[in-house]
């Protein structure tokens, strides 16, 4: 008889830290009463913490896979979700039938909107959790389930430069590129001295050999964005994420079709639905699936719509232990191209000292980790930060 799912259990993690995501509180924000803070550049909330979202799959012969989703805000929407919803529907099920799993779970709220968002997060720490317990029974590393691993080590690119001021991130991304890192992306959200000057001072301070990316948060306009665009393209703008307001696929192409730099797109993705629809417009030609958002199945549906339409891949990663950054890493080292996987360092680095895991990040490359599943669990040290 094949093995079930016997348990599923959810848990909360913060994990304070001394700055704020992105950096230093600008002139006119504030922390507000629950910890949270409004970027005046892009009017998006974020936390003063590191808060994800833990799964805790267990089967009836006592295999335990382990998932993770974002927590960033509302945590316990998604653990309500998980704990009403899901999980009375995912016991008793075979665990190797995980897409079949994540197909049904989709299907029981699709149609009362339920497509995305906290639903959708909700489903991929079921989905990873799945995964990671498939790998546990069969003794095999997650990238062998799903068709091979065609790289042990991953070129990573430095995602954010938390300092105040443009002189100090130049500063702070040639620390980075003496540690052997040659990809780097900047935040336009922060870029209070004017986004086409933090390009320009960024290209001088590392040479013309780094990969330079900004992230533009959705806060343009297509014309906006556009101009903006082509003004950092003199500096040997490697791409573009996320020019034009995530509703607005229009704009996205019209970015797309104008500019000679890639656009880049996808963090905010949760299923191939919504990559289909920007993918048939031409409207991106890097594409950003976020582990924490997607899950493996989704993220595996993403990245092979995205090579048919012949996009590169670079996948997204930003606040977590280190759980679905580990399932990123192998999912993607069974791509036939794999030329980035961004590294969010601030998070990254200070979180790996609470899970185990041969997963690293050193000298410009992930290390896919190894071992059965994902090859990480939490360590016990990382439950000192659990809240619920």
């Amino acid at each position: 008889m094949a093995d079930s799912v016997q348990r599923i259990e959810c848990f909360v993690v913060s994990i304070p830290r001394a700055t704020p995501y992105l950096g230093p509180l600008a002139e006119g924000e504030r922390i507000n009463a629950k910890g949270y803070v409004l970027r005046k550049g892009n009017r998006t909330l974020y936390p003063t913490q590191d808060r994800s979202i833990l799964v805790k799959l267990t089967t009836a012969d006592g295999a335990v896979g382990w998932g993770e989703t974002y927590g960033i805000c509302a945590p316990t929407a998604v653990t309500s979700i998980i704990e009403d919803l899901l999980a009375p529907e995912v016991v008793g099920r075979d665990p190797f039938d995980v897409a079949n799993i994540y197909e049904d779970l989709y299907d029981m709220m699709h149609v009362r909107g339920c497509f995305g968002g906290f639903y959708g997060d909700a489903l991929a720490a079921i989905d990873i959790a799945l995964w990671d317990a498939c790998g546990k029974i069969a003794n095999l590393p997650l990238s062998k389930l799903l068709g091979g691993q065609r790289y042990r080590q991953i070129p990573a690119y430095v995602s954010g430069l938390p300092r105040a001021s443009v002189s100090e991130r130049c500063e702070l991304a040639r620390e980075w590129q003496a540690k052997g890192f040659r990809g780097f992306k900047f935040a336009a959200v922060v870029s209070h001295e004017g986004v086409v000057t933090e390009m320009e001072a960024l290209r001088r301070a590392l040479g013309g050999d780094a990969d330079i990316m900004v992230d533009m948060h959705w806060k343009h306009t297509a014309a906006e964005a556009c101009a903006l665009i082509e003004d950092m393209s003199a500096h040997k703008l490697y791409f573009a994420e996320a020019p034009c307001a995530p509703e607005d696929i229009d704009g996205l192409a019209e970015v797309a079709a104008k500019v000679v730099v890639p656009i880049a797109a996808g963090e905010e993705w949760r299923t191939v639905y919504e990559a289909r629809q920007r993918l048939q417009r031409r409207a991106c030609s890097i594409v950003q699936p976020e582990m924490g958002h997607t899950g493996v199945t989704q993220f595996v549906r993403i990245a092979q719509m995205a090579q048919a339409f012949h996009c590169r891949v670079i996948p997204h990663a930003a606040i977590g232990v280190g759980i679905f950054q580990a399932a990123s890493l192998h999912a993607y080292s069974t791509l036939v191209h794999a030329p980035w996987h961004e590294y969010q360092h601030s998070v990254f680095d200070r979180n790996l000292e609470f899970v185990e895991t041969t997963m690293a990040c050193r000298d410009g490359f992930f290390s896919v980790p190894e071992g059965p599943g994902l090859g990480i669990a939490p360590a016990e040290s990382l439950w000192q930060y659990r809240v619920a």
